[in-house]
C-alpha cells in the first residue's frame, strides 16, 4: 500500500477535525473582544463546555463503532437503536444538571470554581441542552460514510457546521456591539456552538440517506448477526475511554481553582486548548483510518510510517506557534487577549509540544486495538492516563508554587506519555500476527 492511499482517505477527515478545531480559537476571537472576556471565557471553556463534553464521552466512539460494525442493513439498525437510547438518556442527564440544583453542587462543591464564574457557567450548560443529541447522531451517520468510502461528506458538513458557528458569533457579536440587548458573550458562544452542531447534523442525516437506502437495505451479514451481548462486550470499553479522558477536563478546572493564578489560569486554559486541539486534530482523524485500511494487504507498514510523519510535523507546528513571533501573533493580534493572558498562554502551548505526536500514536495503536476487537486494552490505557492525571492534579491543589495552568498541562502531557506507552505494549503482538498475515497473503498473491 503506498502513502497515497492512506493520505485519500485521511485527507477529507482531517480537514473535519481541523475545522472543527478552529471553534475555539474562533470563539476565543469573538468572546475576548466582548464584555468580560476573563469571565466569559473561564465559564465556557472550564464550566459549561467542560461539563457538556463529560455528558456527551459515552457516544463519542460511535464514530469507531459505526465504522468497524455497519456493514450490514441489520447491524446498522441495531448499532442505531442503541444511538437514539443513548442520546435520550445523556441529553436527560444535561437536562438534570443545567437546570437542577445539581449544577451548584458541581460548580461551588465540586469544582469549586470563583464565584463569579459559577451563573455565566450554568447559562452556558443550559444553551448546550441540544449538544449530546446531536453529536450522537452526527457521529454515528459518519462512521457509516467512513465504511462506505464516503469521508469527503463529512468534510462537507464541517464545513457547513463552520459557516453555521461564524454566523451565529458574528450576528451575536453585532447585536451586542450596536446597542442591542448586552448578552453575555458566554450566550453568544453556546448558542453558536449549539446551532453549529445541530446544522451539520441535519446534513449528514440528509447525506447518508442514500446510502442506508441502496447500500445498506439490500447488504446481509457476512457473518454471525450483531448480538447485543456481543456489542457491550465491544462498546463498553470504547464508550469508557472518552468519558474517563473527558472527566480530566472538569478536573483540571477544580485543581486549576486551587492553584495561584486561578482565574487567569482558567480563562488561558480555553484559548490553550483550542490551540492544541486544532494542531492534535489531524491526529484524531487517523484512528477511523487505520480501522478501515487495515482489512488491505501491506498496509501496516504505510500506516506506520503515516503516523510518524504526521506526529511529528504537527509537534512542529506546535513548536512553531510557540517558540516564534507566531506566538504573539496568534495570542494577541487575532484572539485578543491581554498581555498577561498571552504570556501565559505562550508558555502553556510550549509545554504541551509532545501532545500532537503521542495523539498520532494513540490513534494508531488504537485503530488497531479496535479492528482486532480488543478495545479493552484502551479503556486499560486511559485508566492509566486518568489516575496519573488525578493524583498530579489532587497534589498540585494542595501544593503547586506555580500557575494552575502551567502545572495541569505538565500533568495531562506525562499522563498522556504513559496512555501511549501502554497502547503500544498492548498492540505490539497484534501488529506482529496481523504484519505476518498480509505477509502471507502478498506472497500467495505473487
Amino acid at each position: 500500500m503506498k502513502l497515497s492511499r492512506v493520505y485519500r482517505l485521511w485527507a477529507p477527515l482531517a480537514a473535519s477535525w481541523l475545522l472543527m478545531g478552529t471553534e475555539l480559537p474562533l470563539f476565543t476571537i469573538f468572546i475576548a473582544r466582548l464584555a468580560d472576556p476573563e469571565i466569559q471565557l473561564a465559564a465556557y471553556g472550564s464550566v459549561a463546555f467542560a461539563i457538556a463534553l463529560v455528558v456527551e464521552g459515552p457516544i463519542i466512539q460511535l464514530l469507531a463503532a459505526s465504522t468497524a460494525l455497519c456493514g450490514d442493513g441489520d447491524s446498522f439498525r441495531k448499532v442505531r437503536r442503541f444511538m437514539y437510547v443513548s442520546a435520550a438518556a445523556l441529553t436527560l442527564l444535561h437536562v438534570a444538571i443545567a437546570f437542577t440544583p445539581l449544577y451548584e453542587w458541581i460548580a461551588r462543591s465540586l469544582l469549586r470554581v470563583p464565584e463569579e464564574i459559577v451563573e455565566p457557567g450554568r447559562l452556558g450548560l443550559q444553551l448546550l441542552t441540544p449538544w449530546t443529541a446531536a453529536i450522537a447522531y452526527r457521529r454515528f451517520h459518519q462512521g457509516v460514510l467512513i465504511r462506505f468510502d464516503r469521508s469527503r461528506l463529512v468534510g462537507i458538513g464541517t464545513v457547513i457546521r463552520l459557516i453555521a458557528l461564524v454566523g451565529v458569533l458574528a450576528g451575536g457579536s453585532a447585536w451586542v456591539h450596536f446597542g442591542g440587548a448586552p448578552f453575555p458573550g458566554v450566550a453568544v458562544g453556546a448558542t453558536a456552538v449549539s446551532v453549529a452542531v445541530l446544522v451539520e447534523a441535519a446534513f449528514i442525516g440528509w447525506a447518508v440517506r442514500p446510502l442506508v437506502q441502496d447500500r445498506l437495505a439490500c447488504t446481509q451479514p457476512t457473518g454471525p448477526p450483531l448480538t447485543r451481548a456481543y456489542f457491550v462486550r465491544f462498546y463498553t470499553p470504547l464508550a469508557l475511554t472518552p468519558l474517563l479522558t473527558l472527566i480530566i477536563q472538569p478536573t483540571g478546572s477544580a485543581a486549576m481553582s486551587r492553584m495561584p493564578e486561578a482565574i487567569a489560569s482558567l480563562a488561558a486554559w480555553p484559548v490553550v486548548h483550542g490551540l492544541v486541539f486544532l494542531v492534535r486534530s489531524p491526529g484524531f482523524a487517523l484512528n477511523e483510518v487505520v480501522v478501515a485500511l487495515l482489512r488491505e494487504p501491506g498496509s501496516i507498514p504505510a500506516l506506520r510510517r503515516f503516523t510518524w510523519l504526521l506526529g511529528t510535523i504537527s509537534s512542529a507546528v506546535l513548536l512553531l506557534l510557540a517558540a516564534t513571533p507566531l506566538s504573539d501573533f496568534w495570542f494577541g493580534t487575532i484572539s485578543g487577549l491581554e498581555d498577561e493572558l498571552r504570556t501565559m498562554c505562550s508558555l502553556g502551548i510550549l509545554l504541551a509540544i509532545l501532545m500532537p505526536t503521542y495523539q498520532a500514536l494513540q490513534s494508531w495503536y488504537s485503530g488497531v486495538l479496535v479492528h482486532v476487537r480488543q478495545t479493552r486494552a484502551i479503556t486499560e490505557a486511559v485508566a492509566i492516563y486518568v489516575l496519573i492525571t488525578v493524583l498530579g492534579l489532587s497534589a498540585g491543589a494542595y501544593w503547586s508554587p506555580w500557575p494552575g495552568l502551567y502545572f495541569a498541562i505538565a500533568v495531562f502531557v506525562l499522563g498522556g506519555v504513559c496512555q501511549t506507552l501502554w497502547l503500544a505494549l498492548r498492540a505490539r503482538p497484534h501488529l506482529r500476527r496481523l504484519s505476518a498475515a498480509q505477509g502471507e497473503v502478498g506472497a500467495a498473491s505473487e
